[in-house]
């Protein structure tokens, strides 16, 4: 891979700017065998290090998706982790919030969905829906959420709070062994259009149509505001921000996999090493059942 996971990371020594951002790069696979060659070698090298997180059982990796609909976050959690193995992935999907959640800040359904200790969690979407969605739509927190009322008279306050409240959370997570690492995945309304359009054509996709889908792209110019102050407000070299261009889809698994992959690797995650009591057990062991084999 000639690109540089690197490039897309936030913070960097600029602000993201989300007018100046490209949703599409030149292809860094040559044709579909050297992408599936390389998502494959990239998923297998993720699996060892889980594996080695999971012996270890010290650190967690939780892995956020944002993005706009049709943006690909379903098929990018499918495509970079299919392969890793299932015993050490938590899938969560966060959509609109239930009676019981709203019954609560804005993010603990999110925390009750982190993930143990040795294994990957990742958020198709997240506790950023509360500073995205309702940053777009505020009237959402004003009716839904029930916060006190003093807390409404000032939302820019709010917001700002809410920004505060993430980063301090995530430094919480990472001074406890939970590794985050936030996914955006930068589509363009044009793309979209096209993906939009595809499903409600295809049978298969059908499906996840929605009327409001269309309605949102109406305010595609707050939408991408809101996203460029989520990723400033909340980009720390702790819980750093991938802004991932999206309009070609194998270019984004690739980038998303193997920025992932850089993010484990800092972790530094050996298999652990026995005790003298322990490596003395297993000769036992051995000594044993090769005389039963015998």
């Amino acid at each position: 891979m000639k690109t540089n996971p690197a490039d897309f990371r936030f913070p960097q020594n600029k602000h993201f700017d989300v007018k100046k951002t490209d949703t599409k790069i030149k292809d860094i696979y040559k044709d579909a065998a050297d992408y599936t060659a390389q998502i494959t070698a990239l998923r297998d090298e993720i699996d060892v290090v889980q594996k080695k997180m999971f012996a270890h059982n010290r650190h967690s990796v939780l892995v956020i998706f944002q993005a706009m609909d049709a943006a690909g976050k379903d098929s990018t959690i499918t495509h970079v982790f299919t392969g890793v193995n299932p015993m050490g992935v938590d899938v969560s999907a966060f959509k609109q919030p239930s009676a019981e959640e709203l019954d609560h800040d804005f993010l603990w359904r999110c925390v009750v969905r982190l993930p143990p200790r040795g294994r990957i969690g990742v958020f198709n979407r997240s506790y950023y829906e509360s500073v995205l969605v309702c940053k777009v739509h505020p009237d959402i927190v004003k009716t839904s959420e029930r916060l006190p009322e003093h807390r409404l008279k000032d939302m820019e306050k709010l917001f700002r709070h809410r920004y505060e409240s993430i980063r301090d959370f995530e430094q919480h997570l990472r001074r406890n062994g939970t590794h985050v690492v936030k996914f955006f995945l930068h589509v363009s309304k044009e793309e979209q259009a096209k993906r939009l359009l595809a499903r409600v054509d295809d049978p298969a996709k059908n499906w996840k149509f929605q009327s409001a889908d269309l309605a949102e792209r109406e305010h595609w110019q707050k939408y991408m505001d809101a996203y460029e102050t989520a990723v400033n407000e909340t980009a720390t070299d702790d819980a750093p921000w991938f802004v991932v261009p999206a309009d070609d889809k194998k270019n984004m698994r690739l980038l998303v996999a193997a920025a992932l992959l850089d993010e484990m690797l800092k972790i530094k995650l050996t298999w652990p090493e026995l005790s003298k009591d322990h490596k003395s057990e297993l000769e036992d062991a051995r000594k044993k059942l090769e005389k039963e084999l015998k």
